[in-house]
């Protein structure tokens, strides 16, 4: 064999195949998707006005550093996602991205992401959406989910914080209204990951990451999801007693409110057949009806107020 054939065999294990639709996969589409709906409601609800094309490139930064986040996450959990049936599936674990690869993927997307959404918007903005970053690929990806069954509570906070930037990208400052999202998304996250997380027991013990019903037990982890599932609901009618949002919000997000009550119920009631897994898999699905449905009411009266304006 000659020293070049020795040599294209050496490198060969070392080129990956990825496609458009690999690095496509490595920003998590769907968790994109609710990072944009969340932001773009932060920067519609927002008072003052924004220039459509900085609106557009508030909303595609904050996107961009999402899926930056998740390709750095994907970068640095190769080994865990091979492991699990859920993820087993992604770039990584196929061997059809390498890890560096995500790795300098996602750094370059989340340097240009701050970069751009600072020097064309605002600094603080730029600055929220780099700590966000941070907290989701290091605070999280690389101490929290390995180490500590707390891992969503903590975590969550990065996944609450779009809404935020989007505010700040908008007004160049800060105020109640945005905090009451992030605490909303962030009270949500529990009950909905927990949910998941009981019924993928098996997936997350194969991979050893410490989530609460590995940790804690299945019943602890139920009357966890309980207690902050009343959190949340108390969480998300508060703006309207406040005076931050309107009647249309109160009454919606009461609605749904009980929704998540009763099936919280449901899974601390139901611990054990198929019951206890249908109540889990209702729970986590209608989780995320509740949350597109609570922003998605925002969305809806800044449209129709402005459509009102706009016939007056």
């Amino acid at each position: 064999m000659s020293a070049v054939d020795h040599h294209a065999i050496d490198l060969a294990p070392r080129i990956s195949e990825a496609g458009v639709a690999d690095y496509v996969a490595l920003l998590k589409p769907r968790v994109m998707s609710l990072v944009v709906f969340t932001a773009l409601v932060g920067l519609v609800i927002a008072p003052g006005h924004l220039h459509p094309v900085l609106a557009i490139t508030s909303i595609l930064c904050i996107a961009i550093g999402g899926g930056a986040s998740g390709a750095m996450n994907m970068a640095l959990e190769g080994d865990i996602d091979a492991l699990m049936s859920r993820t087993a599936n992604r770039p990584i674990p196929r061997g059809r991205v390498l890890p560096g690869e995500a790795l300098a993927f996602g750094l370059t997307l989340a340097f240009f992401s701050v970069m751009t959404l600072g020097i064309l918007v605002n600094w603080l903005a730029g600055g929220l959406l780099a700590f966000t970053i941070f907290f989701y690929v290091v605070v999280y990806t690389l101490w929290l989910k390995r180490w500590t069954a707390q891992n969503i509570v903590i975590g969550g906070a990065a996944g609450a914080l779009p809404p935020v930037v989007a505010w700040a990208a908008a007004t160049g400052s800060l105020s109640p209204e945005p905090i009451l999202l992030f605490l909303i998304i962030f009270m949500w996250t529990p009950p909905h990951f927990w949910a998941l997380a009981l019924f993928r027991t098996d997936d997350y013990g194969r991979a050893n990451v410490p989530m609460l019903p590995n940790v804690a037990g299945p019943d602890a982890t139920r009357l966890q999801i309980l207690l902050y599932t009343m959190l949340l609901v108390t969480v998300a009618v508060s703006p309207w007693p406040l005076g931050y949002f309107d009647e249309i919000y109160g009454a919606t997000s009461l609605v749904l409110g009980v929704g998540m009550m009763l099936l919280a119920i449901k899974v601390y009631r139901h611990r054990t057949g198929s019951e206890a897994l249908r109540a889990t898999r209702q729970l986590f699905k209608f989780s995320i009806v509740y949350l597109f449905m609570l922003f998605a009411v925002l969305l809806l009266e800044v449209v129709v107020a402005g459509l009102a304006r706009v016939l007056s």
